[in-house]
């Protein structure tokens, strides 16, 4: 078993309902459904009984198939963090720690998260706790043995989080720049709508500069809050940090950095992100002082339609991608066995999703 534990923050923003903002859910109705899908599918291998399986309106499966598919092959402890879901999990989904908040408003609006602060300190005091939890190894069977974990990784799941993280990093005075879960990113489209959020706010780009809280208050979203606050609050506790994801954990460390973090982090996410021009992860790492590491898990040469639609660029990252994949490679888990495994948990997902009883059983 690894000896790392993914925390996976999640919850929504009214910011997704955008149209052509997000493909992390078919529909906006759905994308409200998503992050708590996504939590449940990484613990415990199925989506809650309300929920569908996510995907995009092209049929792309959610990226936590991937992070399932290493969790099963690794054996990584697993936390999740409630930061403003629209849809609760099922009171039998492993351990979800509350960061006691709504989903995020419009970023258009002028205060989209109201109470920012209190999410971030929150969050900020379970760093500890879910450092120290009791959790499965795997979710399908065992549980990990209880004591401090040598290593967080920090990962995200929100629905129209790229467009909330650009309106975070323009008022801090940031690189703005962000990635995408469609293939053709519409950055345009996310640029204007954070000019009408800095417009309702009564900002200009970089006012907020050194009030990393102001800045998700009134251009955010709560996940960023909370991420934020786990990585400071891991951070004074001494606790290894890893920062699972591309463009929205980059912006967490923008606010980590602002709120007077100087340790240098790592930001572990996929070669899909840091292949795309208009993301310029690079840059972004190279700004907030983060070691970036990219991991290519060689989809391109998989048959499975899910692993072809990651590598046309969609759902290119997100609910800890990017750092369950640095686990896997760091274990020494063969390429194939990953995409092996990928499939397997996306058909047998996609089975249960139309009532069918995947072939040979759950493995």
């Amino acid at each position: 078993m690894s000896d790392a534990t993914l925390v996976v923050v999640a919850g929504a923003t009214e910011t997704a309902a955008i149209d052509g903002i997000s493909a992390a859910g078919a529909d906006p109705t759905l994308r409200r459904h998503t992050p708590s899908a996504d939590l449940e599918i990484v613990a415990e291998g199925r989506p809650p009984s309300n929920s569908p399986v996510p995907v995009s309106p092209s049929g792309c499966p959610t990226p936590a198939v991937v992070t399932r598919a290493v969790r099963e092959l690794v054996g990584v402890g697993f936390v999740g963090v409630d930061a403003g879901l629209a849809v609760s999990t099922s009171p039998s989904a492993a351990t979800v720690h509350e960061a006691g908040t709504t989903p995020g408003g419009d970023v258009r609006d002028s205060e989209p998260v109201p109470d920012a602060a209190g999410v971030f300190e929150r969050a900020r005091g379970l760093a500890g706790t879910v450092a120290g939890a009791d959790v499965g190894s795997s979710g399908d069977g065992g549980d990990g043995d209880p004591g401090d974990a040598n290593e967080l990784l920090v990962a995200e799941t929100i629905p129209g989080g790229t467009t909330t993280a650009l309106g975070v990093l323009t008022a801090l005075g940031e690189r703005p720049v962000v990635s995408s879960s469609l293939a053709a990113n519409p950055l345009s489209t996310k640029r204007a709508v954070v000019e009408e959020g800095l417009a309702a706010s009564g900002l200009d780009p970089g006012d907020l500069a050194g009030d990393p809280l102001a800045a998700v208050r009134l251009m955010g979203d709560p996940v960023l809050a909370a991420a934020a606050g786990l990585v400071v609050g891991a951070v004074d506790r001494g606790i290894d940090v890893t920062l699972a994801g591309g463009t929205q954990l980059a912006t967490v460390a923008a606010l980590a950095r602002h709120a007077g973090v100087e340790r240098r982090l790592p930001l572990a996410t996929t070669a899909f992100v840091a292949d795309d021009p208009t993301a310029d992860v690079a840059g972004l790492a190279d700004d907030l002082d983060l070691a970036l590491t990219a991991t290519d898990p060689g989809f391109d040469a998989g048959e499975h339609p899910a692993m072809r639609a990651y590598v046309r660029g969609e759902a290119k990252e997100g609910v800890g991608m990017g750092g369950a994949l640095a686990l896997a490679e760091r274990a020494g888990v063969a390429d194939a066995d990953l995409r092996e495994r990928v499939a397997a948990v996306t058909d047998r997902l996609l089975a249960e999703r139309e009532g069918e009883s995947p072939p040979g059983g759950a493995p």
